[in-house]
């Protein structure tokens, strides 16, 4: 192949990356964003997803779709119960302090990883696709599936940000995050939305987990670099900000898939950290992020 079709194939591939990334730091953000709580074990639920995809998937019997839909449903409820499990026992009872909460969700990561460990094993397992089917290009064949997993965040995204931005439950989420003292002076019940926030951040991430695993496989370190990356999403972004991350995922993953297929993947994690590195020191706020006062 020339240069142009090398070209597509490697943003098609970081288009993927990016579609996946923009769920797992949205889910990050969501949480820093209304409990100011830096959620360290955010790639563990990212793995927990995808360790539930194989099991759930792997108990279904019959065509792979119907495995992978019941994952994509159950996975992410079950991560979601765990996360507000969670919350209410070790995040509430510290009162959401930024410090002890650092401490607290490192502590979360190991004891996810080791139980992860434990019951699944070492192993990296396999998830079968829902389907198989390619698209052919006038220069290669492409990856159907891989396509609606970038379709599928995007519908996602635009969910979230209805939801956000035009119900209540959004206005009550934004209103939390604002100022949460004079929330709860209004009466909206403010630990159950951090509950309910954190919950949501975690499912976020099974979700994004769950749609890549067919086309990687489940580990139980695989929350490491997702974690990194959703971080470095957040902080170019700007804490809190859906457009911020959207653009920010798009940034990281299409130098990431561009950058590793023309030179190396390595090249691609210090590009990602020099940008990380220009962005606190021209624009701490991030690029859409608002200053504090």
């Amino acid at each position: 192949m020339h240069f142009g079709p090398h070209l597509l194939l490697a943003a098609l591939e970081g288009l993927v990356t990016s579609a996946v990334l923009a769920l797992t730091a949205l889910g990050l953000s969501l949480v820093f964003g209304v409990m100011r709580v830096v959620n360290v074990a955010h790639g563990e639920f990212f793995m927990l997803g995808a360790v539930l995809a194989w099991a759930i998937s792997t108990a279904i019997s019959g065509h792979p779709a119907l495995g992978f839909l019941a994952a994509l449903v159950i996975a992410p409820l079950i991560v979601g119960a765990i996360a507000l499990v969670a919350e209410r026992l070790v995040l509430r009872r510290l009162n959401y302090n930024p410090e002890a909460t650092i401490v607290a969700t490192i502590g979360m990561l190991y004891i996810i990883q080791q139980l992860a460990l434990t019951f699944y094993g070492p192993e990296a397992r396999p998830v079968e696709p829902p389907f198989s089917y390619r698209i052919l290009l006038p220069w290669f064949g492409y990856s159907g599936y891989k396509l609606s997993i970038i379709a599928a965040s995007a519908l996602l995204l635009i969910a979230t940000w209805l939801v956000l931005t035009r119900t209540k439950i959004g206005l009550i989420m934004r209103a939390t995050q604002y100022d949460s003292e004079t929330a709860q002076a209004f009466g909206i019940p403010v630990d159950r939305v951090y509950g309910g926030v954190f919950a949501l951040g975690a499912m976020l991430a099974a979700i994004a987990a769950v749609l890549i695993v067919p086309i990687s496989q489940a580990h139980y370190l695989m929350g490491q670099d997702p974690l990194l990356l959703s971080f470095i999403v957040v902080i170019i972004g700007g804490l809190g900000s859906l457009r911020g991350t959207v653009v920010a995922a798009v940034l990281i993953g299409l130098s990431d898939g561009i950058i590793s297929m023309f030179f190396s993947p390595t090249l691609a994690k210090i590009v990602a950290t020099l940008l990380v590195a220009m962005v606190l020191v021209f624009r701490p706020q991030g690029l859409f992020g608002t200053a504090s006062r």
